[in-house]
């Protein structure tokens, strides 16, 4: 596949783009370069390749999620923290429902 002058014009003009026509000429075989490389992407056989979103593999250190009893540092307050809120459903801050 290749684009044309007048394609490259069109996707300036879509993208809200002044390009003169100096700029319009080489842009033309850039385009063009750089859809070359993205079918040769397509010839690389990929059949037996599992997906991955990094080549190393990554996890996530997460702490683990416990509720501090302990009054001094927050935790174990629940009931006098609702106390403040005008509307408490089921343990939890009622909100009006904001989507349909």
């Amino acid at each position: 596949m290749s684009v044309t002058r007048e394609e490259v014009a069109k996707i300036a003009s879509l993208a809200r783009i002044s390009m003169d026509d100096d700029a319009v000429d080489r842009m033309v075989p850039e385009l063009n370069n750089i859809l070359a490389w993205v079918e040769q992407l397509g010839e690389v056989d990929t059949v037996n390749v599992e997906p991955m979103s990094a080549v190393i593999p990554l996890e996530q250190r997460l702490r683990d999620d416990v509720v501090d009893a302990d009054p001094k540092t927050g935790g174990g307050r629940r009931d006098d923290i609702l106390a403040n809120a005008p509307v408490a459903e089921h343990g939890f801050f009622g909100v009006p429902k904001v989507i349909e």
